[in-house]
C-alpha cells in the first residue's frame, strides 16, 4: 500500500507520514473546510474516516469506463480514479503472437493515480474514488487528430478537482494534466504526487529474463538514478527531492515514464520488489512517483507527459528528454557509446535496404568482421609466429629442465632475434573486447529482434531456438530444449581452437570451451547466437586463408638494427637486472 500510517490525533502537529513517496504535511494548523451538504446522506462512517468529509461522497459510485482507440494504441480509462486500466500497443503482440502488448497490471485494477494529503489530515489516493465524466464510451483518433478526456471531482459549488488526458494520433503516451480549482483549503502541504504502483505486465516467455532486464530510474540534472530488485526478497528504494526531469521503469523491451513538464517537480520516489513466480519464474514489480509542486493558489495547473510504450531509441529521442537512458546498451563509460554511436546505427542502416533481420545479422557480421581484420590478422599472425617457435622452446625446456631462468633468458633472446612479441597475440583480442560486449549488449536488447524470424527452426530471434526437446532436463542447464545455433556456435569453437592451439598443455581447454560455450548460449536470444556463429565462420575461413598464405613462409631472424624489444621483454629483462644485482648484493 502507498500508506501505511493513521492520520495524525486532533491538536497534534502533523507528523510525516511514511508512505510510497514519503508525503509530507505541513506543520501549520488545520484549516477546517465546509462539509457538503450532501454528506450525510451519501457517505457512510468508514468513508467518512477514510477520506474525510470533502472526499467521502466520491467512495462509492458507478464505475464507467471509455475507450480511446489510435494508431499506436488502444487504452481504456474508468471514471473511478480517472485512471487507466488496460494499454495495447497495436503494434506489438505478447509471446505467444495471439494478443496485443497490455502494459497495464491487471491485478492492480488500473493505475496512475494521484497522491495527496488534505487539511483534515487524510492522505487521499484518487484512485479509489469516483469521477464524472461526459465522455462517450469510445474514441478513435485518425490522421493527425487529437482526443481530449477529462474526469471531474465536484468538491463543491466552487472546488473541483480536474483530471484532463490529451491523445495525439501517432504517439506512445499522452498529455495529462491535473487542475485544482479552489482547493487551496482543503489540500494541505505543498506537494502532490503522480503514482504508478503496479509495475509493468509481463510480456515476454522467459520472465526470468525479463526480469533482469527491469529496473526503475530517475533522470536529474544530467544524472540517472536507478534502483534494481536483482535478487527474491529485495526491497530497494529511493526517496530524492529537487528538480526531476523524469522517473521510470521498463522491463525488457517495452518502458514507462512520467516527464515533467515547466520544470515543475520536485523529486520522485523508486521503489522495487523481487518476486518469485509459478514454474521457477520471476518478477519485478517497481513503484514509481513524480513529485509536483502544489502552490495553494485558486487555480492550478500541473502538467505531465506519460510515455507508455516500446524502447525504441528514435521514439525515445523524439522526447528530447534524455528517455533513451532507459535503454540498456552497457556500461556507460566504455560499451554504451560504441553501442549508441556505431552498432546501433550501422544495424539500423543495414536493415534499412534489407527486411530480413537474419539477412541483416549475416550482413553485420561480414562488416563487423572486415573492421576488425587489421586487429584479428595481427593477432593470428602472432599465433602463428608462435606456433613455429614451439619446437624451439621445447628444446629449451628440456635443455634447461633444472634452470627457469636460463629458460626464461633463452626465450626472450629468441623473441626479441625473430620479432616475434609472446603478448601480441593477446592484444588485439583485448581491443576487439569493447565492441564485442557492445554487440553482446545491444542484441540481447534490441527490440528490432523482437518476433523477427530469419529461416528454418529460427523463427524469433529475440528468444532462444529450439532445435529439438529432450525428454529430460538436462543437469545444470534447468531445460530439456536445446538450440541449435548453440550447437554450432560449440562445433564451430572447437574448430577454431583445434587451428589455433599447438601447445600441449592447453589441449585439455579445445574440448572444455566448446561445451562451455554450449552451456552458456543454450538460453541466449538466437540473434544473438546467430551473429556469433557467423562470427566463428567468417574467423575460422580467416584463419585457414591466413594459414595458407604464410604455409611455406620460413621464420626468419629480425635484422639486429631493427628490432625493437616488446613490453613483456623489457619487463623479463627488468627482472632479470634486479635478481642480478640481488645476487651481487
Amino acid at each position: 500500500m502507498m500508506y501505511i500510517a493513521p492520520p495524525p490525533k486532533p491538536q497534534e502537529t502533523p507528523a510525516h507520514t511514511d508512505s510510497l513517496t514519503q508525503i509530507e504535511k505541513k506543520s501549520t494548523p488545520q484549516i477546517s473546510s465546509p462539509v457538503p451538504n450532501s454528506v450525510s446522506a451519501g457517505a457512510d462512517t468508514l468513508s467518512l474516516v477514510k477520506f474525510g468529509t470533502n472526499f467521502s461522497n466520491f467512495a462509492n459510485g458507478n464505475e464507467k469506463l471509455i475507450r480511446i482507440e489510435s494508431d499506436e494504441f488502444s487504452a481504456t480509462f474508468s471514471s473511478k480514479g480517472g485512471k487507466l486500466i488496460k494499454w495495447e500497443l497495436k503494434q506489438f503482440t505478447d509471446w505467444k503472437k495471439e494478443r496485443l502488448v497490455q502494459l497495464v497490471e491487471d491485478t492492480k485494477k488500473g493505475d496512475l493515480n494521484l497522491l495527496f494529503s488534505t487539511t483534515e489530515g487524510k492522505i487521499v489516493n484518487t484512485g479509489e474514488l469516483y469521477f464524472q465524466t461526459n465522455a462517450s464510451s469510445s474514441a478513435i483518433i485518425t490522421n493527425d487528430n487529437s482526443h481530449t478526456l477529462e474526469f471531474i471531482l465536484p468538491i463543491s459549488g466552487t472546488s473541483k478537482l480536474i483530471r484532463r488526458y490529451v491523445f495525439k494520433n501517432g504517439e506512445y503516451g499522452f498529455q495529462t494534466e491535473t487542475i485544482f480549482l479552489d482547493m487551496q483549503h482543503i489540500v494541505a502541504g505543498d506537494e502532490i504526487q503522480l503514482v504508478w504502483e503496479g509495475g509493468l505486465r509481463l510480456t515476454e516467455f522467459n520472465s526470468v529474463d525479463e526480469a533482469g532486464f527491469a529496473q526503475a530510474l530517475a533522470y536529474s540534472g544530467g544524472e540517472l538514478t536507478t534502483i534494481d530488485a536483482a535478487s527474491i526478497g529485495e526491497n530497494p528504494k529511493s526517496n530524492f527531492s529537487g528538480l526531476t526531469n523524469w522517473v521510470g521503469t521498463h522491463n525488457k523491451y517495452f518502458g514507462l515514464a512520467f516527464l515533467a513538464q515547466e520544470e515543475k517537480s520536485t523529486g520522485g520516489y523508486l521503489e522495487g520488489k523481487h518476486l518469485p513466480q509459478p514454474n521457477q519464474g520471476v518478477k519485478e514489480i517497481y513503484k514509481i512517483a513524480l513529485k509536483l509542486p502544489f502552490k495553494g493558489t485558486r487555480e492550478e495547473k500541473i502538467p505531465v507527459t506519460v510515455f507508455l510504450g516500446p524502447l525504441d531509441k528514435s521514439v525515445l529521442q523524439s522526447y528530447n528528454a534524455d528517455l533513451d537512458q532507459m535503454l540498456q546498451l552497457g556500461w556507460a563509460w566504455i560499451i554504451r557509446p560504441i553501442s549508441e554511436y556505431f552498432i546501433v546505427p550501422l544495424f539500423n542502416g543495414i536493415h534499412y535496404f534489407i527486411p530480413n533481420y537474419g539477412i541483416v545479422l549475416i550482413v553485420f557480421s561480414l562488416i563487423i568482421k572486415i573492421l576488425l581484420h587489421p586487429l584479428t590478422k595481427k593477432s593470428m599472425d602472432s599465433m602463428r609466429k608462435m606456433q613455429k617457435l614451439q619446437p624451439m622452446i621445447a628444446e629449451m625446456k628440456e635443455k634447461y629442465k633444472d634452470e627457469p631462468t636460463k629458460v626464461n633468458q633463452a626465450m626472450m633472446k629468441m623473441y626479441s632475434e625473430y620479432g616475434v612479441n609472446p603478448a601480441g597475440g593477446c592484444l588485439p583480442i583485448i581491443l576487439q573486447m569493447p565492441i564485442l560486449f557492445s554487440l553482446f549488449s545491444v542484441f540481447r536488447s534490441t527490440i528490432d529482434l523482437r518476433h523477427a524470424s530469419f529461416a528454418f527452426w529460427i523463427t524469433d530471434l529475440s528468444v532462444h531456438d529450439v532445435l529439438f526437446t529432450l525428454p529430460f532436463s538436462i543437469p545444470l542447464l534447468g531445460t530439456n530444449e536445446i538450440s541449435g545455433l548453440a550447437l554450432l556456435l560449440g562445433i564451430t569453437q572447437f574448430y577454431q581452437s583445434k587451428q589455433t592451439t599447438t601447445d600441449p598443455s592447453q589441449k585439455m581447454m579445445i574440448y572444455m570451451m566448446p561445451v562451455m560455450m554450449f552451456f552458456l548460449f543454450n538460453t541466449f536470444p538466437s540473434g544473438l547466437n546467430l551473429y556469433y556463429v557467423l562470427f566463428n565462420i567468417l574467423s575460422i575461413a580467416q584463419q585457414q586463408y591466413i594459414n595458407r598464405s604464410h604455409k611455406d613462409e620460413p621464420l626468419q631472424k629480425v635484422d639486429p638494427k631493427n628490432r625493437k624489444s616488446s613490453w613483456v621483454q623489457r619487463m623479463a629483462k627488468q627482472a632479470e637486472e634486479a635478481r642480478t644485482g640481488r645476487r651481487k648484493k
